[in-house]
């Protein structure tokens, strides 16, 4: 029988929360493709003026998997915003682990500069959701099989 273990520091749905928020704001202009054409012109503006490099023109394909993720990341934050629950926490935990190593990737096949900022968040928003989750597991005790 699975046993649920929830991390017990009451602050972690604000986390939770936080980490939705954050979600919301970055990455609501790429759910469409008129506000993510938006954001792909301001993110190259700054980009190019801050020397950190300017995004690749769009084509649809691009678009279509910016919408994508925009869609599906939205929907997450506003099952987070309603349900704030620590499981929540774990499984963003995980995807931000994901979105992370994605992004290092990029990174390291040059991405511009610009993408360490959002990478930052992620590793910070993924350590606040999943530490609490490592403690927890490393205090509950497993009990000793039959067989043994």
């Amino acid at each position: 029988m699975f046993r649920t273990v929830t991390p017990s520091h009451p602050a972690y749905p604000r986390f939770v929360r936080a980490s939705a928020w954050y979600d919301l704001a970055v990455t609501a202009g790429f759910a469409t493709p008129w506000t993510y054409g938006l954001v792909n012109s301001a993110l190259s503006r700054l980009g190019e003026a801050t020397g950190a490099g300017g995004l690749p023109v769009l084509d649809p394909i691009e678009t279509l998997y910016a919408n994508l993720m925009g869609s599906v990341v939205v929907v997450w934050a506003l099952l987070r915003l309603i349900r704030p629950l620590p499981v929540h926490g774990l499984y963003d935990g995980l995807a931000r682990t994901l979105f992370a190593l994605w992004q290092a990737y990029a990174l390291a096949h040059g991405a511009p500069y610009w993408l360490w900022l959002f990478l930052v968040a992620e590793v910070a928003f993924g350590v606040v959701q999943l530490a609490p989750w490592r403690l927890v597991r490393g205090a509950v005790s497993v009990p000793p099989s039959a067989g043994s």
